[in-house]
Order: C-alpha cells, then structure tokens, then sequence
C-alpha cells in the first residue's frame, strides 16, 4: 500500500470518527439539557470525547504520510459522513435543506483548502504567540457572550458557540504546529507555554462543541465546527505563517468564490433550523370551555356571560384571570320585559 492511499485511509477513518463523536454528543445534550458545557458523569459524553481525540490521532497520522492539501479537504467529509449515520444509528433525519446546505458547505471548504499552498514552516516569535493568544481568547469570550445574548434563538446560539469552539480547534492547531516545528531539533522546555495553551484551547473547544448541540440538532453546529476549524488554521497560516493561495490571482479569486460557497451552506443550515424553531413554537389552538353557569344563563334566554368560570372576585378567561370585584348581574329592559311575560304566561 502506498503512502497517498494509507493517508486518503487514515484520514476517511478521522472523518468517520469525529462524525460518531459529533452524533453521540448531539444525542447527550438532548438527554441531558441542563448540563450544557460538560456532563462528566454521563459516560456516552467520554465516548464522544474518546472519538473525538481518535479523530484527532488519525487526521495527525495522515499528515504524516500525506500532503496537507489533500489531508485537509477530506476532513470536510465529517459533515457528509455524520447525516447518514445519524438517520442508521439514532433516527435523526436531516431534511432537504440540511442535505444541501451539509453538502454546499463541504464542496466550499475542499475547495478552498485545495487552494492554499505550501511554505517552508517556520516557526512564531513570542510576542507572535502572546498576540495570537490574546486574540483567540478575545473572540472566544466575545462570541459567548453573543451566544448567552441570543439565547431565545437556539439556532443562533448554537452557531455562534459552533464558531467558538471552531475558532479554539483552529489555534490549538496553529499553536501545535508552531511547537512540532520547534521540536525538530528536539525538546524544547521554553515551549510549555504554549503547550499550556495547546491544552486549554483544546478543552474550551470541546466543552463549547458540546454545549452548541443543545437544541440545535445535529447538522448546523457541526457544519459551522468542521468550516470554521480548518479556516481559522488556514487564515492564521496565511497571516502568521506567510502561506499564499496557489494559481496566483485566480486561485485567490478561486478561494474567496469557494468560501462564499461554503458560506451560504452554512446559512442555509441556520435559516433551516430555525424555520424548524418557527414550526415548533405555533401556538396551539384556545378551547372555549362553556361553564354550568353559561349553559345555565342560555337555557333561561339570558346572553351568556364571560367564558369561564367564577371564582369568588376572579374571573377565569380563555386569555388569563380578569381580577375584579364580585360579578353583579344588572337586568336590563330586555329581560325585565321576559320575566313579565312569563308571569303572564303564568
């Protein structure tokens, strides 16, 4: 076996793992809604975390006998992957919607990964990674703080914790590959901090992935997971690491063509979400109720009075209580002239 067909191997198997890692995540914050961020007792949520670092090992061991431009693109598939799993294994069905925003999202993001070119690593100073640091923990906060804004709008809530924890993945990979190309030469102890940093990142990704699955199903925090991450990496390798886009001009115009793509896949999945929120929150319809008291006022050729019943000074209405004093009956001229005609009758 070759070493281009054992990495396109390596890395379908990671793909296949962060999709049943993504899937049993999903499935634990809907059994378990008041622990958003971590349910450590709930063993399902360490398998998640189990195939979610399998994930990690593969894609890692691809690199190792692929090119990143390929490696890369097929990480995309984790979306594609997840849909058809998740109707096999645990009956959640994406619709329509989902199926093409899942799958514009993943042509965009090959596309635009397949467009980044290749450099000679070097590695970041230390203001560089202070900078970098300070940054990705400025846009972490400020993106939970939206989230916790939004926190009527599920879906909302779910895509903005997704890009979170897509950027915390992304740095964690920029900070890992700042120290594998210090330790070329071996070990180096001044590297902790940023190992420290590897760490927290790597934590504050997987807790805010897990808490973006609350009432959110499955396809859009995952989509806005599996593009953000590689992105982010992408978009730190051009600005930190001095990468270009290939082809020149044209795979510059190339890329930003297959973001907007993979933009509007993402879009996609958000608006089909919450259209589903929309259908969800329909109010059901108001069931009049006709008290004795009414059945009692028609039978005696009085109009009926206010639905509901009465409760000493509350009156019970389809819309809520009307508080009040005790409810008097007035007769009006109508009904004092049937009562005398009754007693005539009589």
């Amino acid at each position: 076996m070759s070493a281009l067909v054992l990495s396109v191997l390596l890395s379908l198997v990671s793909a296949v793992a962060y999709a049943g890692g993504a899937i049993v995540q999903e499935q634990v914050a809907v059994s378990t809604p008041g622990r958003s961020y971590a349910p450590l007792r709930r063993p399902a949520w360490w398998a998640a975390v189990v195939l979610n670092g399998l994930g990690g090992l593969l894609h890692v061991a691809a690199l190792a006998y692929g090119p990143l431009s390929l490696v890369q693109p097929l990480g995309a598939l984790t979306i594609v992957f997840a849909l058809p799993m998740a109707a096999l294994f645990v009956s959640r069905r994406a619709g329509a919607a989902a199926w093409r925003g899942a799958v514009m999202a993943t042509v965009g993001l090959a596309g635009l990964l397949s467009l980044i070119g290749t450099t000679d690593s070097r590695s970041l100073d230390d203001p560089q990674r202070v900078t970098a640091a300070l940054v990705t923990a400025g846009w972490i906060v400020a993106l939970m703080v939206a989230a916790r804004a939004t926190h009527r709008h599920p879906a909302v809530r779910s895509v903005l914790l997704a890009v979170a924890s897509g950027v915390a993945f992304g740095m964690s990979s920029v900070f890992t590959k700042t120290v594998a190309v210090d330790w070329t030469g071996g070990v180096v102890l001044t590297d902790l901090p940023s190992l420290v940093v590897i760490g927290v990142l790597a934590v504050v990704g997987v807790l805010l992935s897990q808490a973006s699955y609350r009432g959110a199903g499955l396809a859009a925090p995952l989509s806005t997971l599996t593009v953000v991450n590689p992105v982010v990496a992408a978009a730190a390798g051009i600005t930190l690491f001095g990468e270009t886009f290939r082809h020149g001009t044209a795979g510059t115009a190339g890329a930003l063509g297959c973001a907007v793509v993979a933009a509007g896949g993402l879009v996609l999945l958000t608006s089909e979400r919450m259209g589903a929120e929309g259908r969800d929150r329909v109010p059901a319809p108001i069931v009049r109720q006709e008290s004795s008291a009414s059945r009692e006022q028609a039978a005696h050729g009085e109009p009926p009075g206010p639905s509901g019943p009465v409760h000493g000074g509350e009156r019970s209405g389809p819309y809520g209580s009307v508080h009040g004093g005790p409810l008097l009956r007035v007769p009006g001229p109508a009904r004092g002239r049937d009562r005398d005609r009754d007693r005539v009758r009589s």
